[in-house]
């Protein structure tokens, strides 16, 4: 999948349906001491008062999307995007490059035997030639719809359009390397972390050892 040099760390793509537990999944990996970078956070980042990415949503959106203290109001983001393709697509295209951009600039320098590489639109990002293996955090849709009306959804009717503005469930495990089912409790979930993280390593030491022996087949 990557062109990112034998020399690399391993680069394992994290991904999933939103709601389907993937920060969850995240931390439990950092917490051993794996390299993490979250595009969910650098999108954020990127969207700080005074970044260029913040003046061209308000030139695409106008003011209401800004909030009183001069910061991206979210949630009217979200109302507006999952009710409108092609709100959602202006939006990505001011946002996807300099993510991509800021991800490739943090996995440079994060270093470790493997990284994780979240990011929640794996399957249609360009970052997905950028990873060298795909974990997919997987959970039934009941389950992501009844976390989203918990978390970000105001409605089921918008928890559902955000679903649906996704890839599908089968799209996310066709690309899967690994699948980690969150649907059960967080001990059961962080006993299929601890057997990838073990796996993981293996890939990494085998991969360096291949790096060191250019004639390795």
């Amino acid at each position: 999948m990557a062109g990112n040099g034998s020399r690399a760390p391993l680069r394992v793509g994290l991904t999933g349906g939103i709601a389907s537990g993937k920060s969850t999944v995240a931390v439990m990996f950092a917490e051993l001491g794996v390299p993490v970078i979250d595009t969910d956070v650098i999108a954020r980042e990127v969207v700080d008062p005074g970044r260029p990415a913040l003046e061209e949503i308000r030139q695409r959106f106008g003011e209401r999307m800004i909030d009183a203290r001069g910061r991206l109001d979210r949630a009217a983001m979200r109302r507006a995007v999952f009710a409108d393709d092609d709100a959602r697509r202006d939006l990505e295209a001011i946002l996807h490059p300099r993510i991509g951009a800021e991800t490739r600039r943090q996995a440079a320098a994060a270093g470790g035997e493997y990284q994780l590489i979240v990011v929640p639109l794996l399957v249609d990002s360009a970052l997905r030639e950028f990873v060298d293996r795909v974990l997919v955090v997987d959970c039934d849709e009941e389950t992501q719809l009844e976390r989203l009306l918990e978390r970000d959804a105001e409605s089921p009717d918008q928890a559902r359009r955000m679903l649906a503005a996704q890839a599908s469930r089968q799209e996310r495990l066709d690309i899967a390397d690994d699948v980690i089912v969150n649907s059960g409790t967080l001990e059961e979930t962080r006993n299929q972390v601890r057997v990838l993280a073990k796996r993981y390593s293996r890939l990494a030491a085998l991969r360096s050892r291949r790096a060191r022996s250019p004639g390795t087949p």
